[in-house]
């Protein structure tokens, strides 16, 4: 049995659009007894719209099976964070709507915050820049739910994540703290280690980014594939220090491997 992780923007889809042969190779990796999980960083949805998008697409799963850097950040908060300490957010309402699940209490007060989580947010402005900074200044941990600093969409990218920590980092003078999505390894154990609960070497992570999918799997000990159909050029792959086992056109010639 193996097991093959999957990105989604770029990879799966770009915006409502499948990529070509994507469900029918989903379907057939399932069909001959693999697991299959669906790994994104993408914070400004949940996991249940996730889970309807693919399913509208062709594409039948789990709620089980879709992972994003929502989840992982509030599993780690939920199990890091000290009893009434709270924390400020930068994000939509699906990141605050995670971590209302898991119980983590959030502030506006930059005094109150024990740590500042930072997701991509379309409107981001210097207020909560400010409000960030000074929560730092009162020495709380900043965390990222991914550092894409873009998003692909149909036709090329818009900023992400990556934008937002880049302004944070521009005012502290100073690295975020952690990032939770791809790359980190705390991503990449939950999904190795909870979900597929086979070894590295019999896993597969599918992704378009260099620097997220190929250099987590790269990290994690998994067999790293790249393709072609998202952010990454020829150019870029050539350039990068960071080198994927595999490279593919799409993702429908997954079963060559």
């Amino acid at each position: 049995m193996k097991g093959f992780i999957f990105d989604l923007d770029g990879t799966i889809y770009l915006d409502e659009e499948m990529i070509e042969g994507a469900a029918d190779a989903i379907l057939a990796l399932k069909r001959r007894g693999d697991k299959v999980i669906f790994l994104t960083n993408k914070s400004i949805a949940t996991r249940q719209s996730y889970l309807k998008k693919l399913n509208r697409m062709g594409i039948q799963a789990s709620i089980d099976e879709i992972i994003n850097s929502n989840f992982i950040t509030a599993k780690y908060l939920g199990e890091n964070i000290g009893e009434n300490e709270k924390v400020y957010v930068i994000g939509e309402p699906p990141l605050f709507e995670e971590l209302v699940e898991q119980n983590i209490e959030i502030t506006d007060d930059p005094k109150n915050a024990r740590f500042v989580v930072v997701g991509w947010d379309r409107n981001f402005d210097y207020n909560k820049l400010n409000t960030a900074f000074q929560a730092w200044k009162y020495g709380a941990k900043v965390i990222a739910t991914n550092p894409d600093r873009t998003c692909p969409i149909k036709d090329g990218e818009i900023p992400d994540c990556g934008a937002i920590i880049g302004a944070i980092e521009g005012a502290t003078g100073q690295r975020i703290d952690m990032v939770t999505g791809k790359p980190s390894k705390l991503m990449a154990n939950y999904v190795v280690d909870k979900l597929l609960k086979l070894p590295p070497e019999n896993c597969y992570m599918v992704g378009d980014r260099i620097e997220t999918d190929i250099l987590m799997g790269n990290e994690a000990g998994l067999n790293s594939v790249l393709v072609m159909t998202g952010i990454t050029t020829e150019e870029i792959l050539a350039s990068s220090p960071h080198k994927p086992k595999y490279v593919l056109k799409s993702v429908k010639e997954i079963l060559t491997l």
